[in-house]
């Protein structure tokens, strides 16, 4: 559909996926380093492959994990554009959204484009009004859609929150989902996800290794990594700062 309309050179609502950063590619290149994995190809440029090529060698590894979750924080978010510049993390020249115009805008604004076509009344003056519609439908639409995604994440570490209320005091397994300059994010079984600061670690100092995204503790060398199986207790859940906070037990 993308394509028949970017070849008719009808004004459109396209979905486009920007290639990465190269900032970001060479951030995810040195992380990735560390497992002994290389990023094909020119990263100013990356190629889709060169991405799936990295996937495909880390499936059923240890790794997998936390590779995965540092590449999909490396590609930009898509949006929705006039312009058809590709979609990156389909490998796509062209793409839109067109099968649900019942509760997707930009699906129903090609819808209604497409019907115009299909009855011949796009003319000149008509094209030139499509022009301006499709630009305003598009950042509208792509503002839209970062707003909901984070009213729904709002709303859900809320409840998250409200169900671990009366679960404080008890211990969890989880898995570590995040690291950062102060502290570790660990996300249980249930997806309720909670952050352990540097002073529930232990009784040590933990450096931060930004390269690979870790925490290597001062006097043990005792190190936390994204993938890792950790065992925590609950100390605190605040509904309104929709923040958990967990302490270490141990490694599993």
């Amino acid at each position: 559909v993308a394509e028949h309309y970017f070849w008719l050179n009808i004004p459109f609502v396209y979905r486009i996926h920007e290639t990465p950063s190269a900032e970001k590619m060479q951030e995810l290149g040195k992380f990735v380093s560390t497992f002994g994995y290389t990023i094909k190809g020119d990263l100013e440029e990356v190629h889709p492959k060169a991405l799936q090529s990295i996937i495909s060698a880390i499936k059923g590894k240890r790794e997998e994990e936390a590779i995965s979750t540092i590449m999909l924080r490396s590609l930009k978010q898509a949006r929705y554009s006039p312009e058809c510049s590709g979609h990156f993390g389909l490998a796509a020249q062209y793409y839109s959204h067109f099968t649900s115009p019942i509760r997707r805008y930009p699906d129903l604004q090609i819808h209604r484009i497409m019907k115009e076509h299909l009855n011949n009344k796009i003319n000149k003056k008509r094209q030139e009004q499509l022009v301006n519609i499709v630009d305003y439908a598009s950042t509208q639409s792509s503002e839209r859609e970062r707003a909901a995604d984070l009213a729904e994440r709002d709303v859900k570490d809320y409840y998250k929150a409200v169900y671990m209320e009366d679960k404080v005091g008890e211990e969890f397994d989880g898995v570590v989902s995040s690291v950062t300059s102060f502290g570790m994010f660990v996300e249980l079984d249930n997806t309720v996800e909670g952050l352990i600061r540097f002073d529930k670690l232990g009784n040590e100092y933990f450096i931060y290794d930004e390269d690979r995204k870790r925490l290597i503790g001062e006097r043990s060398n005792k190190v936390y990594k994204i993938g890792d199986k950790v065992r925590i207790r609950v100390i605190s859940a605040n509904k309104l700062l929709r923040q958990i906070d967990f302490e270490i037990i141990e490694n599993k």
